[in-house]
């Protein structure tokens, strides 16, 4: 059993490359100024953030801090939420240093602004935030997968992979959401849909669907992770000039106001048919397409998270 003091540090070096690996060592090099007692574990490949959060909360940590991107978040909510031991109080925290930091940026902390995220975990101003899940069945097993920022169908869910592949080959690239939509023009393909969402219904040609517990990469702009609800922005098939208008108002922050977007607010979602869209939870694709039908619902006040202390 560990100090309850110790901080428990999930570094990911795949997140971010060269740049990443920089800003770590100047992470760590803070949290040593600072005198902060902490361990740190360093991720090995796929599936070893997810187990190396469900380790830390096996040995008694009280504070799990992950230094990493969407992705590396998402692993480690997953093994949090798998945990079959871990403290009655145990914290998440997050350094943002990955590729992908948009559940980061939703509490208003970025790649650069690491002191401040070390500060905000030492000040352990904690919120209980709702978290999202999927239930499917792969190679007929049932599979349960958490998240805390949006899962995408369709071409929501090929961008922002797409996104990520390209912030990591040449970096930070201004305006990337018009960048995309110029390289995605001539490909506005629809798919045939089946999704039960509440009360609603939503079948035919749908271009792209995202179900929001945040900001969902600019397509669930309004979600919040602690409201109970999740936001869902479905989007039909948009004439050529109408598509690059809605990359715009992506960048821009304002995807709702695109014409060809139906926002709905819901708390479960059961996807019947893709139409062989790919689809992504938290920016990670899945491979297997053979999982559906999938219910999308979520999880209320269930993870204290360590939020900014500004």
């Amino acid at each position: 059993m560990t100090d309850n003091n110790r901080w428990g540090v999930i570094y990911s070096p795949r997140a971010g490359a060269r740049q990443g690996h920089k800003r770590w060592d100047m992470v760590r090099s803070y949290m040593e100024s600072k005198n902060i007692a902490f361990d740190y574990v360093q991720s090995e490949g796929f599936g070893s953030v997810e187990r190396l959060a469900g380790m830390l909360c096996a040995n008694g940590y009280r504070t799990i801090v992950v230094v990493g991107g969407d992705g590396t978040l998402n692993d480690a909510v997953n093994g949090i939420m798998h945990a079959e031991k871990k403290a009655d109080d145990l914290a998440l925290g997050l350094i943002p240093n990955g590729i992908g930091n948009d559940f980061a940026r939703f509490w208003g902390r970025g790649v650069e602004d690491f002191r401040k995220a070390v500060d905000d975990v030492e000040s352990r101003r904690v919120r209980k935030i709702d978290v999202g899940f999927c239930d499917f069945k792969e190679e007929d097993k049932d599979v349960r997968r958490y998240f805390v920022n949006c899962v995408n169908i369709g071409l929501g869910a090929r961008l922002v992979n797409t996104l990520d592949e390209m912030k990591r080959i040449v970096g930070p690239v201004k305006n990337p959401h018009i960048h995309l939509g110029l390289a995605q023009i001539f490909e506005r393909t629809a798919f045939k849909m089946d999704i039960k969402a509440d009360m609603h219904n939503i079948s035919g040609d749908v271009m792209s669907v995202c179900i929001g517990n945040s900001l969902g990469y600019g397509q669930t702009p309004a979600a919040v992770p602690y409201n109970g609800m999740l936001d869902m922005s479905v989007v039909t098939r948009p004439r050529w000039w109408q598509y690059l208008e809605g990359f715009w108002l992506l960048g821009k922050g304002h995807f709702l106001n695109y014409k060809n977007v139906k926002p709905y607010r819901i708390s479960h979602i059961r996807v019947i048919d893709a139409g062989g869209a790919s689809i992504s939870i938290d920016g990670k694709i899945i491979k297997n397409k053979d999982i559906l039908p999938m219910n999308i619902g979520i999880d209320k006040e269930c993870l204290n998270y360590i939020i900014p202390s500004f």
